[in-house]
């Protein structure tokens, strides 16, 4: 008898929103300051999703090059396996991702 009543309520809300969903207007055409502001919160958006990927890149170049100093001292030789992502890293230039060309083959993922 529950499992009918949670269905029931389940539907009822579901066709609540539904309904409140299909009553509400367009949204109005953007004008060109609209256009030119999204555009330019688009390119700030772009430019800090890059930012962080590299930073993110950064981190982890350090984490495997720490494991692989804390390896070695203990003399265990470690080959660090490349993942599909540290071609394109090391594909890049040093100056554009951040992190060295020589680290990046040290990049996990």
């Amino acid at each position: 008898m529950t499992t009918l009543r949670a269905l029931i309520a389940a539907a009822l809300v579901i066709a609540t929103f539904g309904w409140a969903l299909a009553k509400l207007p367009p949204p109005p055409p953007m004008g060109d300051k609209a256009k030119a502001a999204a555009e330019e919160k688009k390119a700030k958006d772009a430019a800090a999703a890059e930012a962080a990927k590299a930073a993110q890149a950064r981190a982890e170049d350090r984490v495997a090059a720490r494991y692989i100093a804390e390896q070695k001292a203990k003399g265990v030789a470690v080959k660090p396996q490349m993942g599909p992502t540290s071609q394109v890293v090391a594909a890049a230039p040093a100056g554009k991702s951040g992190a060295p060309a020589a680290k990046s083959a040290a990049h996990k993922k």
